[in-house]
């Protein structure tokens, strides 16, 4: 079989792969060697900027399927018919590592997926636990600056770690859920996905609905101990990557079904405690689990930095019938997720393959920019509203107006009457068995007890003891053994 030319970037034929241009046999190198040249320079720029933070990721396509009428509740196409399949892009991915992480570590998980609606792309970005440690976004910057490699040492520091949490009260309920049995997945199949936030649907009739979206997995919750996670990274760092990939490749599809908890808006402003604050969960008794359908992952990128390292993700991606709420930290990263991926990718990123739509088109008046692909013909006018036939707002809400009112300001969120840092994690803490209590005080005592300042050990203690006087108990006690040992 004749193999295809082999050409420059500018498609002249390259005679010789294999040796660089010299001045006379066993001399220097000439500048006119095109193709050596053209190749160390475009080597020098294969990486882009990774990702602050998710940049450690594992991603596959697959598709939503309808499973339960939900038209009472929004307006969006995708979810309009029981039945209806939309193709979905997911990608799982470690929070506070770099690139070259491992796998199998003590790590909340992001759970970003996109689905390729027929009214535009819808990105619902979360993670594998239903909290979060802080409630709004301008602790964000400085709650990842702690748990990322110290400026100075080069590794996560269990000092900054916890100096940063006795600082954050509502990061308990977090904390308990990371240092829990499930704060290390055995695979990405193996644990759930949750939108975490809170959002807004709209149904057709305009009546808005607070929701929650839980992705339960169909393979079962399984995950590691620290022994075991320690042991899985020395054999694969890539542990996970390897576990998703073989087993799509093996035709042995992971599935979630998709849940979610509604409550009508108007029960929002007197619920006992503040429903957008994202380290809160809401209970299911009140408000039960509704099925919605089901997501399977079928397919493999075939290129991993042009599907998995090149995908953007950013929550304010809606389509019609779904908006965000008050929540603040999606307030923050409705701008913070795009802005990211500007810097990274250009603001021409959107038109990557991964990234534009599959069951529309985009069709706006963005033009110019770097790798500009999409500028329009002579034709074309670059600008709205205008007498010709380009594009033009429909006048269409997304969904239902939210009505606001008081002095602009930094306030704080709005008293409930139950609101409270501590309690949810003492209930966590409650709900689980002796050997689940062990294990957790277990994971807590060993990164606390390597703090140097006093300070902030006791600050620490507090919460867990403001949380349950077990909990506390046992942490302290824990604590003080491996500190005097």
């Amino acid at each position: 079989m004749s193999k295809r030319t082999l050409t420059t970037e500018s498609g002249a034929p390259v005679a010789d792969n294999q040796n660089s241009a010299t001045a006379g046999v066993g001399g220097p190198l000439l500048v006119q060697d095109q193709q050596l040249l053209e190749k160390l320079a475009r080597f020098n720029r294969e990486r882009i900027p990774e990702r602050v933070v998710h940049a450690r990721g594992s991603a596959a396509y697959g598709y939503f399927e309808v499973t339960d009428d939900v038209t009472a509740y929004t307006s969006a196409a995708f979810l309009n018919t029981v039945g209806k399949k939309t193709e979905t892009f997911l990608r799982f991915s470690t929070v506070a590592d770099s690139l070259g992480g491992a796998d199998a570590v003590r790590d909340p998980r992001g759970f970003a997926l996109k689905f390729y609606t027929e009214e535009g792309n819808y990105d619902l970005v979360g993670n594998n636990t239903p909290v979060f440690f802080i409630k709004d976004p301008i602790k964000f910057p400085d709650f990842i600056h702690s748990q990322k490699r110290d400026p100075f040492t080069g590794k996560q520091e269990p000092d900054n770690v916890w100096d940063f949490w006795a600082h954050a009260p509502e990061a308990t309920h977090q904390i308990t859920w990371l240092m829990g049995d499930r704060g290390i997945p055995a695979s990405y199949r193996h644990m759930n996905g949750y939108g975490s936030h809170t959002y807004q649907w709209t149904n057709e009739q305009g009546e808005a609905f607070f929701v929650k979206y839980h992705f339960k997995t169909n393979q079962g919750i399984r995950s590691l101990s620290g022994e075991q996670a320690a042991e899985l990274v020395g054999k694969d760092a890539n542990s996970h990557q390897t576990d998703l990939l073989q087993a799509i490749e093996r035709g042995v599809n992971p599935s979630w079904t998709l849940h979610v908890q509604i409550m009508p808006a108007a029960e929002a402003a007197d619920y006992r405690f503040n429903p957008f604050d994202l380290t809160k969960v809401w209970p299911h008794s009140d408000y039960p689990l509704q099925r919605v359908g089901r997501l399977v992952l079928d397919r493999n990128p075939d290129n991993v930095f042009a599907e998995v390292e090149q995908s953007a993700f950013s929550p304010n991606n809606f389509v019609p019938g779904i908006t965000a709420s008050p929540d603040k930290m999606l307030q923050g990263r409705l701008f913070a997720y795009a802005d990211a991926q500007r810097y990274r990718l250009g603001v021409n990123h959107t038109l990557l393959p991964v990234n534009a739509p599959k069951a529309t088109k985009a069709d706006n008046y963005g033009r110019d920019g770097v790798m500009a692909l999409r500028n329009g013909s002579r034709h074309d006018k670059n600008y709205e509203p205008n007498s010709y036939q380009g594009p033009a707002e429909t006048g269409l809400a997304l969904g239902a107006p939210k009505a606001v009112s008081g002095y602009t300001g930094t306030h704080e969120a709005p008293a409930h009457t139950k609101d409270d840092d501590f309690f949810q994690a003492g209930e966590l803490y409650r709900l689980m068995s002796e050997a689940e209590k062990q294990r957790l005080v277990a994971n807590i005592a060993g990164g606390l007890s390597q703090v140097t300042l006093e300070d902030v050990i006791e600050k620490n203690l507090a919460h867990f003891h403001a949380a349950d006087a077990d909990y506390g108990k046992r942490v302290e006690e824990a604590v003080r053994a491996l500190r005097d040992a």
